[in-house]
């Protein structure tokens, strides 16, 4: 049974003059001076954590508003300002919920009485809102992580959360996760400041990193829907919500959005940590041909970064025995080492294209990797390469596989492998219809400390022992420098 506002005794009324009381309309910032009193209130125990959920745009339920927004810490739910005549008094009085908390400014107000609490009990609720890192807590988060429980008591482990799935997006979530998995850009995300003035896509993803790596959640789970909106909106539909797109295509496009709008002078964090350089020799097929010397003739030098290292796979193999045993199919695949795609960029090994022979050498390791396994030959991924990568977790040689220079010794361990699941589907015409998993064909395994390791299908996150990696179609592979 709701609890009836208490009337104040005349000591209770004189107590409340020297408070700051603000029937300010909903249009208004109600929050330009502080009270310098220490107030907490009765109505403080009916605040139900387990109703509240901060990961949704900040609008009124009512006027669809997005300035001077409350939560009720009651029942959850978002109005427009705390004035007279304004959603949240009107919900204060008809639903008898007497706390709501400024989303922008973290205060907590009484209605209609209209003043402000202060109490140390509210903290959690505004860590949860907006979790803040200072350099020391970044400097330590890969230490302390562990396994949390929610306030329903379902498991969570901290900077691995579920992400809901907002309907076909789980190429989105995959590449969320993966960019919260590289610590320089991870640490940069949380540890920005003033939210409020950075470019709507920076706040909005920093503001889910801070939420996976929050140490103390009331929900297990995060919707990255604010974020997934502006994706959709800044890549003018690119990106979209209504099929899967090609998570390769959207982490590139994200790094360099990323590094346009953070970048000091001609650099960012972002170009600083994935971003390497190779140097490109190119040959005119005619010109060899025409050439009895094929050696002398002269290469076009030039020199280009690169962001990830795009890895060929071996053309599938147009005859294979007839098998219905899924073992005996899962032999008929055939596999190929890291190393021999790798040899692609190794100084001196040349590749056809389009009339031209190219070399290209690695001449700058960053020190985050990412290499793209290229199963797909169509740009609708209709046509898929089961081609199997064989890779070790840890201490691969880059620096000896690619022959770079003064980097020969040079070892990465993987952070983040981005997989793709489901076979070769069949066209409209044979009327087949796509399973669950092909509708968020996209998942991620992802380590945590040392050699901790879990695979995150949308919401679904669970441990997995690290040979398991190998049993997936690899599809991004992000390496982390020793």
């Amino acid at each position: 049974m709701p609890r009836k506002r208490p009337v104040p005794d005349e000591t209770g009324s004189e107590a409340l003059k020297h408070l700051k009381i603000d029937d300010t309309s909903s249009d208004s910032d109600p929050s330009d001076t502080k009270p310098t009193e220490h107030v907490t209130d009765a109505f403080l125990d009916t605040i139900c954590r387990n109703s509240l959920d901060f990961d949704f745009e900040e609008q009124c339920s009512v006027s669809l508003s997005t300035t001077n927004i409350y939560a009720c810490l009651v029942c959850g739910k978002y109005f427009q300002g705390r004035g007279q005549q304004t959603h949240a008094y009107f919900h204060s009085i008809n639903d008898e919920h007497h706390v709501f908390i400024n989303l922008k400014t973290l205060h907590v107000y009484v209605l209609p009485d209209n003043y402000e609490v202060m109490d140390k009990s509210l903290n959690d609720i505004k860590d949860v809102i907006q979790p803040t890192y200072s350099t020391r807590d970044v400097m330590r988060i890969d230490d302390i992580i562990g396994h949390r429980h929610d306030l329903m008591g379902r498991p969570y482990t901290v900077g691995c959360v579920g992400l809901n799935r907002v309907k076909h997006t789980s190429y989105i979530n995959v590449i969320i996760q993966t960019l919260a998995h590289i610590r320089p850009i991870r640490n940069f995300l949380l540890t920005l400041s003033n939210l409020d003035k950075q470019p709507p896509l920076v706040r909005k993803l920093s503001m889910v990193v801070r939420r996976m790596w929050h140490a103390w959640r009331f929900k297990a789970h995060i919707s990255p829907h604010e974020c997934v909106q502006e994706i959709v909106v800044l890549s003018k539909g690119r990106f979209g919500l209504d099929k899967e797109a090609d998570p390769f295509e959207l982490l590139v496009w994200m790094l360099n959005t990323l590094h346009g709008m953070v970048r000091k002078k001609k650099t960012s964090v972002v170009y600083e940590t994935v971003r390497g350089e190779m140097q490109v020799a190119t040959w005119k097929v005619q010109d060899m041909l025409q050439d009895d010397m094929v050696e002398d003739v002269e290469a076009t030098i030039s020199t280009m970064p690169f962001l990830a290292l795009s890895l060929e796979l071996p053309p599938t193999p147009l005859f294979t025995h007839p098998s219905t045993d899924d073992e005996d199919k899962r032999a008929n695949i055939p596999q190929v080492a890291l190393g021999t795609l790798l040899q692609r960029y190794n100084g001196t090994t040349t590749v056809e294209t389009n009339g031209l022979v190219q070399q290209y050498t690695v001449t700058n390791l960053p020190a985050y990797i990412v290499c793209h396994v290229k199963r797909f030959t169509k740009h609708n991924m209709s046509e898929k390469n089961l081609t199997v990568v064989n890779f070790p977790v840890c201490n691969v040689p880059f620096g000896d596989l690619l022959h770079v220079r003064g980097s020969t010794s040079v070892t990465y361990d993987l952070v983040v492998n981005v997989c793709h699941v489901g076979h070769q589907g069949k066209s409209a015409v044979d009327g087949a219809v796509l399973t669950e998993f092909e509708e968020s064909p996209f998942f991620a395994y992802v380590r945590q400390g040392e050699n901790l390791w879990f695979r995150v299908h949308d919401l679904q996150v669970e441990p997995v022992m690290p040979q398991m990696l190998f049993l997936s179609d690899s599809y991004i592979q992000v390496w982390q420098r020793n």
